[in-house]
């Protein structure tokens, strides 16, 4: 009777493992169909009503009047530094700076951002918080570098030989009109080849994006968590009158000066 049943377990797990086996699949095929989004698609009343609130909301914080700007702020007014630029990394070291201080007791030097991360033109006129979020779209951080001076010395270099007008403050340089450097100036005081500086700029530049390579030779870095577009905003918060010229920052002395 034992051996009966014995026979009877081997059997039934032989069955159940061979049911368990399944035949290889593989893909034969792929197909597609275009949806085409346009204006023969019918409007979902019950999910625009559900959004409408929100959307309105959404709407109301982003369009409040924050400021105001007499001019056009633009990234094209002028060769080596621009109303718009000018603005931005001024934002940047007014606002990030507190926020660095408090955490390492040391300040930010300068600012450097770049060019083509300015992605909007401010118009004339009342400046809301959909401003900033035309101007910087993207999600980008301020990240603070600690650079030697030779590290400086070679982003002086990139700006000179860049060709474009990359933002900058705490930073004036000032070229012979042969495009040699005549001055450096960081704080107002000449740069030191043998100190190190703390660069404020953005978690895309850090990594050598737009080939700013000299940021890969930091000693240091500190993430402060702070988006740029929100610097601007908390800016925008705290004037009336937003009005950035393009001044003496980077400029190229004519011949005879």
């Amino acid at each position: 009777m034992g051996l009966k049943i014995q026979h009877f377990v081997i059997f039934t797990t032989l069955v159940l493992a061979s049911s368990c086996k399944h035949d290889v699949q593989e893909l034969s095929k792929i197909t597609g169909k275009e949806l085409p989004v346009d204006s023969t698609i019918v409007q979902n009343t019950a999910i625009e009503d559900f959004v409408k609130p929100y959307r309105m909301r959404v709407d109301e914080v982003l369009d409040s009047a924050l400021a105001y700007a007499p001019n056009i702020i633009s990234k094209t007014d002028g060769a080596l530094n621009t109303t718009a630029g000018n603005l931005m990394a001024d934002v940047v070291l007014s606002e990030t700076n507190p926020i660095f201080k408090s955490r390492t007791g040391s300040n930010i030097d300068f600012v450097l951002l770049n060019h083509g991360g300015i992605r909007s033109m401010i118009s004339k006129g009342v400046i809301t918080s959909r401003t900033a979020y035309e101007v910087m779209p993207f999600e980008n951080t301020i990240i603070v570098a600690e650079l030697t001076g030779k590290s400086v010395n070679d982003l002086v270099s990139f700006l000179r030989d860049s060709g474009r007008a990359h933002p900058i403050a705490g930073l004036q340089i000032t070229l012979n009109h042969d495009g040699t450097i005549n001055k450096v100036l960081i704080q107002g005081k000449p740069l030191d080849k043998n100190r190190t500086y703390n660069v404020a700029t953005s978690n895309y530049l850090i990594s050598g994006g737009d080939q700013m390579n000299f940021f890969k030779e930091a000693i240091k870095t500190t993430d402060t968590d702070y988006l740029i577009r929100n610097a601007m905003i908390d800016y925008f918060k705290k004037v009336d009158t937003v009005a950035p010229l393009v001044d003496d920052r980077f400029i190229k002395l004519e011949i005879g000066n």
